[in-house]
């Protein structure tokens, strides 16, 4: 209740609103559904059962809406639907479908109310209902947020069951078998005599039958394919190197691309000589574009050669221009003026505090850079019809404004063809590169222009993770945590990137004490406030988020406590825990790691707790102190995500996350000199070497209420896992990221 109780004043205007709304008006509009896209462009003899099912008389197209980055998300929507229409997944054409209000992500409703993910309580779920309302009334198609899920589970099944059914109603019609009599298996209804008709077959008689509106989703029981462990559908291309991402495509007559830009983001340019770079081979253009300059050539390596060519002055950063500046801005942070909000505040953390025998600590969290394997890209074409766009990009809504007010045209003239990502980790949810290639064809009316970032361009036009830092006190009490007031410094990263296409952000941002706010203790005392540092460099989602910092701040302090009171890591834990979920979460992860069990000499075992997008994750790290440094040996993963839609999927997410965020504890970090990025390409910015990847172990619970992601929750928990595993080896206690600045690893 404590953050009910601190920023109530702050949004009860935006609720009142919306309540109002939904009691005039708003409650049909949110009920009310969008047209189905699919209509649109249909021939004769097709038939789109709803935004997700269109069939015609050689395939049955399946819209699997949600970007896929890597994680799977095209595979587990298709099983989606697939389970409820019955068919396989070697039946199906995959699609991502074109930008439609149809496809609206209500996913993000949970993460936009200041409650904790097990209360149920009725002002809890009403604000996410009415959080869910707003975001369908937005239209608001994105992903990201560990949402796919949640948003789709019950949309696509629905989707599935309405096409079978209406499938069925048609085969009634054209065999006179009652429905009652028909039923559905590998992509046809099967009739009581044995015979099939293909769902292709019908699909020109579906036309004319109105969608059925009221359909029952199957019990888990009969479930073929959720929950079960399947091959992905992108396995095959993916393991042969046949997978088409943005990067691999080609339009007819397009040329391509390069770009450079201020290295110094958001500096302008004051001044640029091309005479001697349009006489290189190849080149067919140089172009001005916002705060830089771009090279047109006749391929991407003799694009890109030209523009490293040019000789061009930067303008001054709007920011500090070094990186101890930055650090200072976020120390001084911590004043009244600049408090964002207290989210949290049990007991009296003002007086249990006042004694002297308090136990303090600092801890700092880098800016860290995205840096996907696919580098950023993007094909436009600009005429007087309006624009296309081939790209792989996680919000189409947004980007078909952007391209619009570049182009010069309605949002209707721009059409979008997502394409599958080689990787993201929020660094898609920008569109620089959308924005620049449409500066570039808009110059070129008709061609087709494809651009492409070098590595270096990559890294110095990023906007990584928030810096942050923490300041915490606390003090023990009879061999038990007892009071602890956290305090959060970090810029807000909603505002930084929200006013990039020229949103607002309201209110406190969350994203400054996600996963530290909302930590599953009951702390007779305890106090978390957020402070907003202002705009330093400008600063973009990283897989998890807030989460992968003040999850740090918070899991990494907490252990300080732990210690200073005489008690074990897990037990201490488990007795604050207020809640069953996260309970047996660090039940699971402490039995998965038989923890209390003798490891040996130089070797030691650290845990923690955090919850990231509605998912309660632990993670137990077992390192080994070694001639060479730290070596890790063991890593388990712990997390409730209420519904296992694919296993196998949810296996390689989890691990896969908390290996990233390993690597990047370890290893990496963003730091500015003369405003610019020192770090250029992945040299200076090391991920976990494979001689250095533990054995990775992950159990899932269903416990929870609600189905989850699990694309970032496996990070936020690493960093400190990894932090009080070294402790406990070594006696040294990390508050730093990366811990390579401290410690070598073996």
């Amino acid at each position: 209740m404590g953050a009910v109780k601190t920023i109530a004043r702050r949004t009860f205007l935006i609720g009142s609103a919306a309540v109002m709304g939904g009691v005039a008006f708003g409650t049909y509009m949110v009920q009310r559904p969008y047209d189905n896209p699919l209509l649109s462009d249909l021939k004769e003899g097709e038939a789109a059962f709803n935004p997700y099912v269109k069939i015609t008389g050689d395939q049955i197209t399946l819209i699997v809406n949600h970007a896929d980055k890597g994680q799977g998300v095209q595979s587990s929507q298709a099983m989606l639907i697939a389970e409820e229409l019955d068919v396989d997944l070697d039946q199906v054409n995959l699609s991502f479908g074109h930008p439609a209000p149809a496809y609206y992500n209500t996913g993000f409703a949970a993460e936009a109310v200041p409650f904790m993910s097990f209360d149920k309580s009725f002002a809890a779920e009403t604000m996410r209902d009415i959080a869910g309302g707003a975001l369908k009334l937005m239209a608001v198609q994105g992903t990201g947020g560990s949402t796919s899920m949640p948003d789709q589970f019950v949309k696509l099944r629905t989707a599935g069951a309405v096409a079978r059914e209406t499938l069925k109603l048609a085969a009634a019609q054209e065999s006179g078998v009652p429905v009652a009599e028909l039923k559905t298996a590998r992509g046809a209804v099967q009739l009581p005599d044995g015979t099939e008709i293909p769902y292709t077959d019908l699909a020109a008689a579906a036309v004319n039958i109105p969608p059925v509106e009221e359909v029952t989703l199957r019990d888990p029981g009969e479930w073929r394919l959720i929950g079960k462990k399947m091959r992905r559908t992108d396995v095959m291309a993916k393991s042969t190197g046949t997978q088409t991402y943005g990067i691999d495509l080609e339009v007819e007559g397009m040329v391509h691309a390069a770009v450079r830009t201020n290295p110094r983001q958001g500096g302008g340019i004051d001044s640029y000589r091309d005479l001697q770079v349009k006489q290189m081979r190849g080149v067919q253009d140089v172009l001005p574009v916002t705060n830089g300059v771009a090279v047109i050539a006749d391929n991407t390596w003799r694009a890109m050669n030209a523009a490293n060519a040019l000789e061009i002055e930067w303008g001054p950063a709007p920011y500090p221009a070094e990186q101890a500046a930055h650090w200072e801005e976020v120390a001084n942070s911590f004043t009244d003026e600049r408090l964002d909000s207290e989210w949290r505040s049990d007991g009296d953390v003002a007086t249990a505090l006042q004694d002297a025998d308090l136990i303090k600590a600092e801890y700092r969290a880098p800016y860290v850079a995205h840096a996907p394997l696919e580098p950023l890209n993007a094909i436009v074409r600009v005429d007087e019809n309006g624009a296309e766009v081939w790209a792989g990009h996680q919000m189409p809504g947004f980007l078909l404004m952007e391209v619009a007010k570049i182009a010069g045209c309605d949002t209707d003239a721009v059409v979008f063809h997502n394409q599958m990502i080689g990787g993201s980790f929020g660094h898609r949810l920008e569109f620089d590169n959308i924005k620049l290639a449409t500066e570039i064809a808009a110059q070129m009316p008709g061609t087709p222009v494809k651009l492409t970032y070098t590595r270096e361009e990559d890294f110095a036009h990023d906007y990584p993770r928030q810096i942050g830092m923490s300041r915490s006190q606390g003090r023990v009490k009879g061999g038990k945590v007892d009071s602890w007031s956290l305090d959060i410094a970090m810029p807000s990263v909603m505002a930084s990137q929200l006013s990039r296409i020229g949103q607002a952000a309201p209110g406190p941002d969350m994203q400054i004490v996600a996963g530290a706010w909302n930590m599953p203790y009951d702390i007779p005392n305890l106090r978390v406030r957020a402070y907003r540092v202002p705009e330093l460099a400008p600063i973009s989602s990283w897989r998890s988020v807030g989460a992968s910092s003040a999850g740090f701040f918070a899991e990494g302090f907490l252990d300080e406590l732990i210690h200073a009171a005489g008690v074990d890591p897990m037990e201490e834990r488990l007795r604050l825990c207020n809640n069953d979920i996260h309970r047996e979460v660090l039940e699971a992860v402490a039995e998965m790691s038989s923890w209390g069990s003798d490891l040996g000499p130089n070797r030691g075992r650290g845990v923690a707790i955090v919850e990231s997008f509605g998912v309660p994750t632990a993670e137990v790290v077992e390192v080994t102190m070694t001639d060479r440094g730290i070596k890790l040996d063991n890593v388990y993963v712990a997390a409730d995500v209420g519904q296992i839609v694919d296993p196998v999927n949810l296996e390689s997410q989890l691990s896969g996350g908390a290996i990233w965020a390993l690597g990047h504890a370890m290893n990496a970090e963003i730091t500015y000199t003369d405003g610019m990025v020192e770090q250029t390409n992945y040299h200076a910015h090391e991920a976990m070497r494979i001689h250095q990847c533990p054995a990775v172990e992950v159990r899932a619970l269903e416990n929870g209420a609600e189905i989850k992601g699990a694309g970032e929750p496996g990070v936020p928990p690493a960093a400190p896992a990894l932090a009080n595993a070294i402790f406990a080896a070594t006696g040294q206690r990390l508050r730093e990221m990366p811990f390579n600045k401290f410690i070598d690893f073996a």
